[in-house]
């Protein structure tokens, strides 16, 4: 990994970690996925335009397609990451979503892909997905709101693994431009939860006049996060790039215990450590 894609990894974290903290206090279903896409549509309409019309990217069936596709996962991923927040922690869910993404996105770039770590990189990338679990283990026995959370937790790691791999295909082998893809996966979440938003109109005006703040913070902060990972995946193999990205684990952890009163404080320090300790590696490998 080149210092400007750990940089680029790395800043994506802590703009990652922001947005789920406000995701998590506005903790709103499909109204709220349609209101911060909407506005992110908006805003980075004049971008996408300028990208497109410099670029002229080849947009044919293959590349359409993709983007739809790319659309469909991330209109469940963000669904589900919501419903996750709505009954669990930030602390929990967000943990456990992190580290399964790239623990999942890793073994299937090494089967399917071909791509083949060092061993400094692949010791980084289990350091990661330890650290990860940990931060999300010392529960006791669970709940029944807290296995759902949990079940969220582990569901949207699974998305992320898809939307990774799916996307990385998109941007690398298809020259899909990482920030029109995007772009109209963005269009595509609005499309998609177009006819759900009409029926809940209501809820939508809700939304809006509660948590106005977290809804633009999400849009503005959300696709920005991805199109630096995405950068960052057109030069550098998937699994150096997911498990780097899960540093946003210690900032996100660090956002649940102190300005969510989630507590468990120290638990995290090692798990930090373990998440420190495996991005060197990985950067190093």
């Amino acid at each position: 990994m080149t210092a400007f894609a750990l940089s680029l990894v790395l800043a994506a974290a802590f703009i990652h970690a922001s947005w789920n903290f406000l995701a998590k206090r506005a903790g709103g279903g499909a109204p709220f996925v349609w209101l911060f896409a909407t506005l992110s549509a908006i805003l980075y309409a004049p971008i996408a335009a300028f990208l497109f019309l410099w670029q002229k990217p080849q947009m044919g069936t293959t590349q359409l397609s993709f983007m739809a596709g790319s659309a469909a996962i991330h209109v469940a991923y963000f669904l589900v990451l919501q419903r996750g927040y709505r009954v669990g922690d930030l602390s929990l869910v967000y943990p456990l979503a992190r580290g399964t993404g790239p623990t999942l996105s890793t073994v299937t770039a090494i089967v399917f892909f071909k791509e083949s770590p060092t061993f400094i990189a692949f010791a980084g990338a289990l350091l990661v997905a330890a650290g990860v679990f940990l931060l999300s283990s010392g529960a006791g026995i669970l709940s029944g709101t807290r296995k759902r959370a949990v079940g969220y937790g582990l569901l949207t790691g699974t998305l992320i693994a898809m939307y990774t791999l799916w996307d990385k295909h998109a941007v690398s082998a298809l020259l899909i431009p990482p920030l029109l893809l995007d772009y109209c996966t963005t269009l595509g979440r609005v499309v998609l939860l177009g006819p759900v938003a009409w029926r809940k109109w209501g809820e939508v005006r809700q939304e809006w006049q509660n948590h106005r703040w977290e809804v633009l913070g999400v849009a503005i902060l959300c696709p920005l996060s991805y199109i630096m990972v995405l950068t960052a995946l057109i030069t550098t193999p998937v699994s150096y790039v997911a498990p780097a990205r899960e540093v946003s684990i210690l900032i996100g952890a660090v956002m649940g215990s102190r300005l969510l009163s989630e507590g468990d404080g120290r638990r995290r320090l090692p798990a930090a450590a373990a998440i420190v300790i495996g991005v060197m590696a990985l950067a190093l490998g």
